[in-house]
């Protein structure tokens, strides 16, 4: 395998996406790609990852096979668009199966990412080489990587994906999708793999189905072939249709010869689909579920207005997550919708020395307040969550320095009172403004006339739940929201993290 590194031609500028480098939005960890049976496969591959870049910004990398040359790989700091356009780059990896992967990493390793990090990782077995790209977080890395190394495994990088290929190095199965089998097994947590052997595209979901993986169709004469996607926006951008979700607890082995095979390892359980994935990771343009993301999200807008309603003269979105749901509460409350803030779509790096002064612009930077409409108005705030608050503050300021009356805040998703151990980077619980203060002491920490959230059971019916949340049998995966983890985080609880009683 030949793998042809080079140092980013920058260091990765996070200000283009937290402004105050303070951890206050939350982040998904990563989206997974893969393409068999299309002509220069990798180039597929590198659309569907650009489709995907709002999952992960920090990293990307792509592996792909040619019966020639076999496999080769490229791995990069930054977004798609400045490393996998490049015909230079993309000429090394020809063949018609490639996967890939973008990268953002976990609470506290910001910034500090080696190369050696960025999948997809790959393996050389004794029946061939494989690679893997894991959107997740494995509950029980640290354990499952003390005892590896134990017992002779050398591990390249701290990432808890390794796992997989060491176990599945370990496995006694005579063919790969085998010997993924049998280390999946091991593992505990969220999993969405997209995995590729010489001759096999491979897609699996951990039982509980936490993580998104789509199937795809490409097909025409010169690009038939089958796609993995995280999502199904990613499949929009390449032109491939939408065939069906992967199952929870299913794995699908694709061959260009034999198409499509299914196979369910896993013992069956009760899907826990995460359901912040409908609140803010995934594009509003994709489905889940069978079900637009941007009408769940406008529908969370109208759950709003009847559970918080208050007198105002304009909704505004906080750009862009807040967009829709913000439609959803003006369309319910017979408010009129504004643009109150812009997002400056142009930045990226910035421009002048990040001094402490220009440090301390933080979202000004990024937003702006549009004064003409703001100006003497009670104004309803509508983001998609509330995470440390410290953005919020800053947004509140600028509405208040544009001469607002008032200022509402009302959020599209419960209080997020407790971290994620699924594969979201989510700060530590004592960070987290919810886990520490009441609704009314966190609007008088913001500083604003009120502050509402949506329910859980409120949230629950804008994704199509009529009667709720079911309160014994969740049908969503929220423990961000209500502390109950469908999977123990056993690593964490070793750490000493403190689980919520059981009521």
């Amino acid at each position: 395998m030949t793998d042809r590194l080079m140092p980013p031609s920058h260091p990765f500028d996070f200000d283009a996406i937290d402004p105050d480098g303070d951890g206050d939005t939350l982040h998904e960890e990563c989206g997974i790609f893969g393409v068999i049976g299309a002509a220069d496969a990798a180039n597929f591959v590198a659309l569907g990852l650009h489709a995907l870049q709002h999952r992960g910004q920090e990293a990307g990398g792509i592996v792909a096979h040619h019966p020639e040359t076999g496999f080769n790989s490229a791995r990069r700091f930054g977004y798609v668009r400045d490393n996998f356009t490049k015909q230079s780059l993309m000429e090394t990896l020809p063949g018609p199966l490639a996967i890939g992967h973008v990268r953002y990493s976990t609470a506290g390793s910001k910034g500090q990412t080696a190369i050696r990090d960025v999948q997809p990782f790959f393996g050389e077995f004794s029946m061939g080489g494989a690679a893997i790209a894991h959107n997740g977080n494995i509950t029980n890395a640290d354990s499952l990587r003390r005892e590896l190394i134990e017992r002779g495994s050398i591990f390249q990088s701290s990432s808890d994906s390794e796992c997989i290929i060491h176990l599945m190095a370990r496995s006694l199965q005579r063919d790969i999708p085998a010997r993924m089998e049998d280390a999946l097994r091991r593992v505990e947590g969220a999993f969405s793999v997209v995995a590729m052997t010489r001759t096999k595209l491979i897609g699996v979901r951990d039982p509980l189905g936490v993580r998104p993986l789509v199937l795809g169709k490409l097909g025409g004469e010169d690009h038939g072939g089958w796609v993995l996607s995280s999502e199904t926006c990613a499949l929009d951008i390449i032109g491939a249709e939408y065939v069906r979700e992967i199952e929870p607890g299913e794995m699908v082995v694709i061959t260009a010869e034999h198409g499509v095979q299914s196979h369910h390892p896993f013992r069956p359980a009760r899907p826990r689909f995460c359901i912040f994935e409908h609140v803010y990771f995934s594009r509003p343009d994709s489905i889940i579920g069978g079900r637009s993301v941007y009408e769940t999200r406008r529908q969370i807008g109208v759950e709003l207005a009847k559970e918080a309603p208050v007198e105002a003269d304009l909704v505004c979105p906080v750009p862009d997550s807040g967009t829709p749901a913000a439609i959803g509460f003006s369309q319910e409350s017979g408010i009129p919708y504004a643009m109150g803030i812009v997002r400056n779509q142009y930045m990226g790096r910035t421009f002048i020395e990040p001094t402490e002064q220009i440090r301390n612009m933080g979202v000004r930077l990024k937003l702006n307040v549009n004064r003409a409409l703001i100006e003497g108005k009670r104004v309803i705030l509508v983001d998609d969550s509330v995470v440390r608050g410290t953005t919020s503050r800053k947004i509140k300021e600028m509405i208040l320095d544009a001469g607002a009356a008032e200022v509402h805040f009302r959020i599209a998703s419960p209080p997020t009172a407790w971290p994620c151990f699924y594969g979201v980077d989510t700060p530590n619980r004592e960070k987290l403004l919810a886990a520490t203060m009441s609704e009314d002491e966190m609007r008088d920490h913001l500083g604003v006339d009120s502050l509402r959230f949506i329910s859980l059971d409120g949230l629950y019916r804008a994704v199509g739940e009529a009667k709720g949340r079911n309160a014994t049998q969740p049908q969503y995966c929220d423990a961000c929201f209500s502390g109950e983890y469908p999977v123990v985080p056993a690593d964490m609880i070793e750490k000493g993290f403190q689980m919520k009683a059981a009521e």
